[in-house]
């Protein structure tokens, strides 16, 4: 029914109550006030990764709303499990909401392509396949596109009395792949194994896929169980002395987790400092892709958002790990190199790493955004002059001085970049391949290797 001053007037007898209703209501609002009352208005759309869509999601768009001096703010399940929206009222009394589904990282990127989402949440890095398909939306791994939003591990977990303390990654695969399918054969008691897995759609069930199963080519088993939920599988596990499943960082729960060993090199527990440096096995990134030139606003304050302060502390609170450069005490060991004891005992790692592609030295989006991070910090701890040192790392080559010289020119690389900004180095180091992280007889592994630390006396 229109709203006219006069409307009260000329139609209240004979009418329906709710006509009555709003002819009431026009009588006690000025007619200006009319364009103020809430409506339903979805701005922002995002789709994708169960990883992020949960919890994390929803929780920067709750704290963008709360930056924007909204009033009312609220979560709403959606009518299809794991979807909500958030919604709030802005400072005239609009409503406004934004939309959240989150069913896997594939699905993010199909709607993408299909115009159904404007930013697509994925819990791995796109595929070739997916980035070709949207190729005509623009280059989807540009820093303006692709964007690191938090770091994670995959939690191997177990039930909380399951005796294993460790896996060396080969035996991870050889357990989903249904080939080690009792406890006894890892050293526990025993009892049959059973699997626990994230569904074909999931972002984390792909990056287990190519971090465990595809380094060792093994398939998943016909035996394990999906989840789309990552509470419900975290949950079941708990509840199941004979179980094993894999999981993101904030999920493990009620249930354990187990250190894991990237080959030979000594097994790594899923801690935030580990995985800040993403030098535990299994660590990885969170991402927000959008269109290279992403015309909703929402988006990019979003975006913006994520990459702030406050963004990054809201990560954290939902168990992610943030971004923010922090210093660590790193323990000295006798199998580290003499120069390399000598920085553990005098100065402090940051956690920040840039790592390369094999033959390459550009710096991912990730890396662009760390550089800024990492000057951000050497500004306000005043240790711009003389208190920084590079130390480069490499894989292995049949000439380790050549691996030497390639570690050197990784951190002169991320050297040219900081120069820029003022910053006077006391030394840069290579140590060729020192100190590995992972294995070097598989793709992954030598890409983590192949790393640059930042130290800080």
């Amino acid at each position: 029914m229109p709203c006219h001053p006069s409307a009260h007037i000329r139609d209240t007898w004979g009418l329906t109550t709710s006509t009555l209703l709003i002819a009431f209501l026009c009588y006690l609002l000025p007619w200006q006030a009319w364009a103020n009352l809430p409506t339903d208005d979805s701005v922002l759309r995002i789709q994708g990764s169960n990883t992020i869509g949960a919890r994390l999601g929803p929780a920067l768009v709750k704290g963008l709303f709360e930056q924007q001096g909204f009033t009312g703010i609220r979560l709403e399940a959606g009518e299809p499990a794991n979807e909500q929206r958030v919604i709030g009222f802005n400072n005239e009394g609009r409503r406004v909401s934004v939309e959240v589904a989150a069913h896997g990282s594939g699905t993010g990127f199909t709607a993408l392509e299909q115009g159904h989402a404007e930013l697509a949440a994925s819990s791995r890095p796109i595929k070739d396949s997916e980035a070709s398909k949207l190729a005509a939306l623009g280059n989807l791994r540009s820093p303006e596109a692709e964007q690191v939003i938090a770091l994670d591990g995959l939690a191997i977990i177990v039930h909380p009395s399951n005796p294993l303390q460790a896996l060396r990654n080969d035996q991870l695969a050889a357990v989903f792949a249904g080939e080690i399918n009792d406890w006894a054969q890892l050293g526990g008691p025993a009892g049959s194994i059973r699997l626990y897995a994230r569904d074909n759609n999931s972002g984390t069930f792909d990056t287990f896929q190519e971090l465990v199963l595809g380094a060792f080519a093994k398939e998943l088993a016909d035996s394990a169980l999906r989840f789309e939920s990552s509470e419900e599988l975290s949950d079941r596990v708990s509840r199941d002395p004979q179980a094993i499943g894999f999981i993101g960082l904030p999920y493990i729960r009620a249930a354990r987790a187990l250190a894991i060993a990237a080959g030979e090199s000594q097994a790594m527990p899923a801690s935030a400092s580990l995985i800040a440096t993403e030098d535990y096995p299994l660590s990885r990134r969170l991402f927000l892709y959008s269109t290279p030139e992403q015309d909703n606003p929402w988006a990019r304050a979003l975006i913006q958002f994520a990459h702030s302060p406050q963004g990054q502390a809201i990560v954290e609170q939902n168990g992610f790990i943030a971004q923010t450069v922090q210093p660590l005490q790193v323990t000295v060991e006798p199998g580290m190199p003499a120069a390399y004891q000598q920085l553990a005992q005098e100065a402090k790692r940051l956690t920040v790493n840039f790592r390369f592609q094999e033959g390459s030295a550009t710096l991912d989006s990730k890396a662009q955004r760390d550089l800024q991070r990492l000057l951000g910090y050497l500004q306000e701890q005043d240790k711009l002059r003389n208190k920084l040192v590079l130390v480069g790392f490499g894989d292995a080559k049949a000439d380790p001085a050549r691996a030497e010289l390639l570690s050197k020119l990784r951190a002169m690389a991320v050297r040219r970049e900081l120069a820029k900004a003022g910053v006077i180095f006391r030394d840069i180091i290579g140590l060729g391949d020192e100190l590995p992280v992972a294995a070097n007889d598989q793709g992954d592994g030598r890409l983590k290797n192949r790393r640059v630390e930042v130290w800080v006396y």
